[in-house]
């Protein structure tokens, strides 16, 4: 990332984007908690892209420079923590479940962020006693530093529904198999498949974001047949693509 602009506080607030909508890469001297209310949002770091739908937040920790770009309308809800104030002990841009409780105080917490007043201190308490208790989530798309790994990788980004196996995405970038196989597990410490799968899932939650009808996403994306890309879906998300729509 290059023309990072530093705004020490981590603003707590609400804010609406148009969908393809960005905020410009930037850091902080604080912690913060990023929410997608709706759409879906996605943090881009150098180390890659981290996605949420409407039941994840990104936690992104103090002095990380990230980008965040809406796919569909977007209700962003940002809040920040002090440096020192780490609940969850992370110190890498994570991907976290949100319950009904944790959104609910979420969305109370950021509603008047000038509020200073003992009533939303003890708000925050129990907003930090839940996101320790929030699984973490898989929902990441590594970015490749070996231009051998890129190539492939842009390949499969450029057309989610290739059907082409490692070997032959291998041959054509002139990168053998066991060399490209080796690479996803060091840099990604995952599977090409699995790898593949998180790809396919990211643009997936683009297209759903723009309204696009199940059938076509699952065929656009690579996946056999609707139901196979539902079945996927419910297990890494927790419930059908159609829901996700009812939910934007």
């Amino acid at each position: 990332m290059s023309n990072i602009r530093h705004t020490p506080t981590a603003p707590t607030r609400a804010k609406v984007l148009s969908a393809g909508e960005r905020i410009d890469a930037h850091r902080h001297d604080d912690h913060q908690i990023v929410y997608a209310g709706s759409g879906v949002l996605a943090v881009t770091t150098d180390a890659g892209t981290w996605f949420a739908p409407g039941n994840r937040a990104i936690w992104v920790p103090a002095g990380t420079a990230h980008a965040h770009r809406a796919h569909g309308h977007l209700d962003l809800y940002l809040v920040g923590l002090p440096a020192d104030d780490n609940p969850l002990g992370l110190d890498a841009p994570t991907v976290l479940a949100v319950g009904p409780l944790l959104r609910e105080l979420i969305l109370a917490y950021t509603r008047d962020p000038d509020d200073d007043g003992p009533e939303r201190r003890r708000l925050l308490a129990v907003l930090r006693d839940q996101l320790r208790a929030s699984p973490q989530q898989p929902l990441r798309l590594p970015t490749a530093t070996d231009r051998r790994l890129a190539a492939v990788c842009a390949l499969v980004h450029a057309d989610p529904a290739d059907p082409r196996t490692l070997a032959a995405l291998g041959a054509a970038t002139g990168v053998g198999e066991r060399t490209l196989s080796r690479l996803f597990r060091h840099e990604f410490g995952m599977t090409f498949p699995q790898w593949r799968t998180q790809s396919r899932l990211y643009h997936a939650l683009r297209l759903l974001a723009e309204d696009t009808p199940v059938t076509t996403v699952a065929h656009r994306c690579g996946w056999s047949s609707a139901s196979a890309f539902i079945d996927v879906f419910r297990r890494s998300f927790g419930y059908t693509p159609g829901t996700h729509n009812r939910r934007a």
